[in-house]
């Protein structure tokens, strides 16, 4: 499995890439596994509001449908359309198939993320 150590995580499986004050997020490779074929995903619109903890989407597998929970609160600029078409995209290459492209409400948010140790770490 692959976590890479410039992305930020949370223990239910979204990773977070920082730009600035905006941030990119998916499922993590471990997610991605456990779930099996990605069927479908349910994404926000744009400018709706996200709140940490809260569901923002769906993902549907082959297995069971997952409720995805904001790793951190913003507003959504941009859903990743291409997981429309291809959800699939999401089992070949996890850390480029984001779903959403937020602006940050809260930097301090950023901090309560792991680090890609400390996520391994949380999965053993």
């Amino acid at each position: 499995m692959n976590y890479p150590s410039t992305l930020k995580y949370t223990k239910d499986h979204t990773w977070v890439k920082i730009e600035g004050n905006e941030a990119y997020i998916g499922i993590t490779d471990y997610a991605q596994d456990q779930l099996g074929e990605i069927l479908f995903v349910e994404m926000p619109e744009v400018e709706d509001e996200i709140e940490k903890g809260e569901e923002f989407g769906v993902v549907e597998s082959s297995k069971v449908a997952s409720d995805l929970l904001a790793p951190i609160s913003g507003e959504v600029l941009e859903i990743n359309e291409k997981l429309d078409d291809e959800p699939e995209y999401m089992n070949e290459n996890a850390y480029d198939a984001w779903i959403v492209k937020i602006k940050i409400k809260d930097m301090s948010e950023v901090d309560e993320l792991l680090d890609s140790n400390n996520y391994e770490t949380a999965l053993a």
